[in-house]
């Protein structure tokens, strides 16, 4: 697949829920993700699927109610693709709140081989 190719497939899936589909069909197995410097609760970067799925079971187990999610993009330039999103999304032991964040993707041969976040933080 083309980078955007992939770039659809990936807001296709993320905009049906479709995270573990969008995992196993779309990046390599030694993916890396990386979240924002100081982020609490998950490592600042996590290489491999294995890794990324547990840091994914970790987040999961952190939301109370997920609402909906609107996915604005991509935009693709060369081998990269970013996208903004925004989650409706209601975390334990907190009040609802829509959350944004900017994600980067690095696509190789058809798959993404590097993904990572920005949020605001605090």
């Amino acid at each position: 697949m083309t980078t955007q190719e992939v770039a659809n497939k990936w807001k296709e899936y993320c905009t049906t829920g479709q995270w573990d589909k969008a995992q196993a069909e779309l990046f390599a197995d030694n993916a890396v993700s990386i979240e924002m410097e100081g982020v609490q609760g998950f490592p600042e970067r996590v290489e491999g699927m294995e890794a990324i799925k547990a840091k994914g079971e970790s987040w999961n187990s952190m939301v109370e109610t997920f609402h909906g999610m609107e996915v604005e993009g991509p935009i693709v330039a060369g081998d990269h693709f970013t996208a903004t999103m925004k989650m409706d999304i209601t975390m334990k032991g907190q009040e609802r709140s829509v959350n944004e964040e900017v994600c980067v993707f690095r696509v190789e041969n058809g798959k993404i081989v590097s993904e990572q976040f920005f949020y605001p933080m605090g």
